[in-house]
C-alpha cells in the first residue's frame, strides 16, 4: 500500500491545538460576563443623583418657584475640545432668591437666527447632585457646553429660562 503524504500548514486548526481553542472560549466568556454586568437591568445609578438625560420636575410648585431663581452674568466663550472640535460655552450664575434649598436646576437654552427663529433648543442641568444644595439667598456659577450649534445662529446671546427644579429635602 502506498501512503499519501500529509502537509501541515502553520496556523491551521490542527496546528493550534486544544489550548488555543480553550483560550478563545475563555476570552469570549469573559467578554459576555463583563457585558452582562454592565447591561444588567437592575443596575442603579447613584442614589443621590438624577439619572443621566433625565429632566427635573416642573409641576405647578416648581413652575411657581422658577420665578424666584434668577439667571445672571451670562457670558459666551468658545474653546476647542480634545477632539479638536469647537465648543461654545455658556457661563452664568444662578441666584436662589426664594425660601427653599435646591438640589437641581434645569435650564432651557434657545439659540435663534437672524429672523429670530429658534435654530437650537436644549435643556441642560445647571445645578445637579452630587453638588451641594443651593441655599436660599445663595448664588452659584454654572457652565454649559454646546458642541453642535447650527451655522444659522445669529451669534447673539441665547435666551435661557428655568425649565426644571429639584427641591432639596429638609432633614
Amino acid at each position: 500500500m502506498h501512503e499519501q503524504p500529509q502537509i501541515e500548514i502553520p496556523g491551521s486548526p490542527a496546528a493550534r491545538g486544544p489550548f488555543n481553542f480553550a483560550l478563545l472560549l475563555a476570552s469570549a466568556a469573559a467578554i459576555i460576563i463583563l457585558a452582562g454586568f454592565y447591561l444588567w437591568p437592575g443596575r442603579r445609578s447613584p442614589s443621590d443623583g438624577a439619572p443621566q438625560g433625565a429632566h427635573f420636575p416642573f409641576g405647578s410648585a416648581e413652575s411657581a418657584y422658577a420665578a424666584k431663581i434668577q439667571i445672571q452674568s451670562l457670558a459666551l466663550s468658545r474653546a476647542e475640545n480634545f477632539l479638536k472640535q469647537e465648543v461654545t460655552i455658556m457661563n452664568g450664575e444662578l441666584v436662589n432668591s426664594g425660601e427653599r434649598a435646591l438640589n437641581g436646576v434645569e435650564l432651557t437654552v434657545e439659540f435663534v437666527d437672524d429672523l429670530n427663529q429658534i435654530v437650537l433648543r436644549e435643556s441642560r442641568a445647571a445645578l445637579a447632585p452630587p453638588n451641594p444644595a443651593l441655599a436660599p439667598g445663595e448664588r452659584r456659577g454654572f457652565e454649559i457646553s454646546f458642541e453642535h450649534i447650527p451655522t444659522s445662529w445669529n451669534m447673539q446671546m441665547p435666551a435661557a429660562r428655568v425649565s426644571g427644579v429639584f427641591f432639596a429635602t429638609s432633614k
